[in-house]
């Protein structure tokens, strides 16, 4: 299953945001692929400051058991201060609707 996505950046924290991305950490990787994440990329609108998610799933409902794993919210903490966040801090997040795609 293909999922895409977007979510939005602070002015000025296109390089913090790809500086933490490039430094991921191990633990983080780790509990994206063990809920069956792979794929993974992020691209960014400089013009906007929106990022476009892309990522392949096993299946949704392993994939949203991440959301609330220690490591996850201690990375969405981590985020908070470059992005527009929820109350939980949790990245404000929109799913795209997939119109095409080819392999």
């Amino acid at each position: 299953m293909i999922k895409g996505f977007k979510m939005k950046l602070y002015p000025g924290m296109e390089a913090e945001y790809e500086k933490r991305h490039n430094q991921l950490w191990p633990e983080m990787a780790k509990m994206i692929h063990e809920h069956g994440g792979k794929n993974y990329t992020i691209f960014l609108d400089q013009e906007t400051l929106t990022l476009f998610g892309y990522i392949e799933i096993e299946n949704e409902e392993l994939w949203s058991k991440g959301a609330d794993t220690a490591i996850n919210r201690k990375w969405w903490d981590f985020m908070a201060d470059i992005m527009e966040t929820n109350p939980d801090n949790s990245p404000v997040s929109v799913d795209l609707k997939n119109v095409f795609h080819l392999d």
